[in-house]
């Protein structure tokens, strides 16, 4: 893990963390083929790809009483938990819900008509690890917005569904689940095929060839983001305790050797108690040959002289998860700009947003929050302007069209307005 105390080490280490959301030109090359086999041939493609990766021929289709009687094996611990948090992130994203909206003004009405998208396409790991929160997070947004129709590929390798992935789809009541996974279920969704119907979005994580697919198919169908590798960013001071610091990193560093786990710190004496902290809390963790790689190629401890030069640094990172453990975190938030969820004080870890919190745990990655926003109901949602323009009103607007028309050379747009006028009584009498 380094230890980063000038701007020339920092600025290396933040361009060494925007390469690792690259694919290479191999892998793209690779998703545009099996993209372009979906697309002309369909259902066979998808048979041909599950049969080589996912090593089955089962129907491509998942009926509802496979995945209950899955369900059923879930224990009541599980869909208890299940529950909760389900309750908690429904209740959380009915606050983001928008509504359609109209003024008025001499004889002039404009608005704007927001409507839910109609079908969408959700994408749910099944490969090295199975997420049922991924599910929770991806559709119930959607089911708050009204979006009428919702598709779900799953990856299932030697044909194996996962009982908790079933159970969070049971939930929420999903009925149409595919046996799909890489990058053909994004084609699939994408495009079209016998079995499987196009969608207007897809969202949901996946592994390098599952975001490639979706950078690739976006502009046919619409997508969430472009998921990069996890992500934290621990700001802290003196106050801060090392080992939650030090458990809060390993949290992201076991996802995969990709994560990046960082803290930010004007207290040196923090930073070598934090990597003390670490070192013992490794030996303990099942995953921790995967964290320790994570650590050492994307780990850092960055130290700097006051709190504000540390806002500086995570507004310059922008990372996934932005934890705040100082004296009084409530008073950096004026400062901080880019991020993708924010976690205030020592009792907030990151895991609690990531399961049942309420907000989406779907959030930006790789610097991304610079612009990208969380997932939310405002992802299913999309939105129609309304203009109504009486005679009045048409008055008023006409000859300013009719010159910024003519500016720009569009003689049919003006002549829009000039053969009204000529049916217009004189304006005293509108």
């Amino acid at each position: 893990m380094l230890t980063i105390k000038d701007k020339i080490e920092l600025e290396r280490f933040i361009k060494k963390l925007r390469k690792r959301s690259t694919s290479e030109p191999e892998i793209e090359e690779n998703v545009k083929k099996i993209l372009n086999e979906v697309k002309k041939k369909r259902d066979k493609a998808l048979i041909k790809y599950t049969k080589l990766f996912d090593r089955h021929n089962l129907p491509l289709k998942i009926e509802p009483d496979e995945i209950k009687k899955k369900a059923d094996n879930v224990s009541k611990e599980v869909i208890d938990a299940l529950r909760f948090a389900s309750e908690r992130i429904r209740k959380f994203h009915e606050h983001q819900l928008e509504n359609s909206w109209q003024y008025e003004e001499e004889d002039i009405t404009l608005g704007q008509l927001i409507r839910p998208i109609e079908r969408l396409g959700a994408y749910v790991p099944g490969g090295k690890a199975s997420y049922p929160s991924t599910v929770l997070m991806n559709i119930i947004p959607a089911q708050v917005a009204g979006v009428r129709e919702i598709a779900i590929c799953v990856p299932t390798p030697h044909g194996e569904l996962n009982s908790t992935v079933c159970a969070a789809l049971h939930l929420l009541g999903i009925k149409e689940v595919y046996r799909i996974g890489g990058a053909q279920a994004i084609g699939a969704m994408a495009y079209g095929t016998e079995t499987v119907k196009k969608v207007d979005k897809i969202v949901g994580p996946g592994n390098i060839y599952v975001a490639t697919a979706k950078k690739l198919v976006f502009g046919e169908v619409d997508i969430d983001m472009i998921a990069g590798p996890s992500e934290i960013l621990i700001i802290a001071d003196s106050s801060a305790i090392p080992a939650f610091v030090a458990a809060d990193m390993l949290s992201q560093a076991e996802h995969d050797e990709m994560a990046c786990s960082i803290l930010v710190t004007n207290s040196e004496k923090l930073s070598e108690a934090v990597k003390k902290e670490i070192s013992v809390q490794l030996k303990s963790l099942p995953k921790a040959s995967i964290a320790k790689k994570s650590l050492k190629n994307f780990g850092a401890i960055i130290i700097v002289k006051s709190l504000n030069e540390a806002c500086d640094v995570a507004n310059e990172i922008a990372p996934e998860h932005l934890e705040i453990m100082t004296e009084n975190p409530e008073k950096l938030l004026p400062l901080l700009k880019n991020a993708g969820a924010i976690f205030l004080g020592q009792w907030t870890p990151e895991p609690i947003g990531d399961y049942v919190a309420g907000p989406n745990h779907t959030l930006p990655t790789s610097g991304t929050a610079r612009f990208f926003s969380p997932l939310g109901v405002y992802d299913f949602l999309k939105r129609s302007s309304l203009i109504k323009v009486g005679k009045k009103g048409f008055n008023k607007l006409a000859s300013y069209v009719e010159v910024l028309a003519s500016l720009e050379g569009l003689q049919a747009h003006a002549n829009t307005v000039r053969v009204r006028k000529t049916t217009l009584p004189p304006f005293s009498e509108i």
